[in-house]
């Protein structure tokens, strides 16, 4: 029941215009699979925002968790953002407000969220919960955030501390209970709350009981991701030993390689975009230290950077040989159509 009615919140975020919008980027993407050359038509649907580049954490596959950026920590500025989202609100109607880092460390991050809501835009975030006091978690369900992920990684310390170097697990449990609480006693339905379980060796034997441990505290949902590994091909101490919870299968040499088989095309580059939190626009997530930079909302407005010849000649390089795309040899995502 609460997935149902998470979704059916996002579909009472479109208008009709939003909808067209979806129909156009859905006939354009198809088309260029047909015809195999960049068709696009329509404007995003979907955003991510980063809010911060700075994390509490020090998880051993992030870039932000291990300090390895070369561009700068920052914080997203409130005026960049209601820029931004005057040029994205006609069509978008679901912003992710994660990127990288942690987002609870923005000191108004809850500012960002409450300006998406006045624009009639399903807002979402991620987070590794260390942040969310009692009082903050009512702050959080009053300011309407639609979707809260919270990645627990581990059901002891033991396995948690692990992936999540210098984290708590004792605060995330607190944190969600936190914001069960907050939910009831403003009878609210959102934040709905999803415990994001990172699948890695040493915690993969704990995934049958995260699906226990949510519904003993009325968490709405569980997702077991996948972890994306940097060094994967003769194994990682990380790579789970169940081939269900990876990424990556083995070959018949003992070497790895990505599962699946992506082809040239990416529905992410046709229905969504992402803005570092200096307002740098960049393909997808998977550019996380924004070395593929399209443009800036700080000079342009964002829809000339949507249509400029440099995110074309993107789009146009994975559906070329998205195989030589730098950020797209190791990403399993995209190829879906989003909704």
């Amino acid at each position: 029941m609460s997935k149902w009615r998470d979704s059916i919140r996002i579909v009472r975020h479109l208008t009709v215009f939003r909808v067209w919008n979806v129909l156009l980027l859905r006939i354009s993407f198809l088309s260029t699979r047909i015809f195999s050359r960049p068709i696009h038509l329509g404007l995003p649907a979907s955003m991510s925002i980063e809010p911060t580049t700075a994390c509490n954490l020090g998880c051993p596959e992030c870039p932000s968790g291990l300090k390895q950026f070369t561009r700068p920590t920052g914080k997203l500025d409130l005026d960049l953002h209601r820029k931004l989202l005057k040029q994205i609100d006609r069509s978008v109607f679901y912003i992710n407000y994660y990127f990288q880092g942690e987002p609870f460390l923005h000191p108004n991050f809850l500012e960002l969220i409450k300006d998406a809501k006045r624009s009639r835009i399903y807002t979402s975030t991620s987070t590794n919960g260390h942040f969310i006091t009692p009082e903050k978690a009512l702050e959080i369900v009053d300011s309407g955030l639609d979707r809260i992920i919270i990645s627990i990684d581990g059901l002891t310390q033991e396995t948690y501390e692990q992936y999540r170097v210098h984290g708590k697990l004792s605060k995330v449990i607190s944190a969600s209970q936190n914001l069960v609480a907050a939910k009831r006693e403003r009878n609210s339905h959102t934040p709905h709350l999803i415990f994001q379980f990172l699948a890695v060796k040493p915690n993969e034997h704990e995934i049958p009981q995260v699906f226990e441990l949510a519904s003993e505290m009325s968490i709405d949902e569980v997702r077991i991701k996948t972890a994306q590994l940097y060094d994967y091909k003769n194994g990682n101490p990380l790579m789970p030993e169940n081939e269900r919870y990876s990424r990556y299968k083995r070959q018949s040499d003992g070497t790895y390689k990505l599962k699946g088989n992506p082809g040239n095309h990416c529905w992410r580059m046709w229905s969504g975009s992402v803005s570092t939190w200096d307002g740098s626009i960049v393909p997808c997530c998977f550019d996380k230290d924004a070395s593929h930079v399209l443009g800036s909302v700080q000079n342009n407005q964002f829809k000339e950077i949507w249509k400029s010849p440099v995110y074309r000649g993107f789009r146009s390089a994975v559906v070329n040989n998205r195989s030589q795309v730098d950020i797209c040899k190791n990403c399993s995502e995209g190829t879906k159509v989003w909704a």
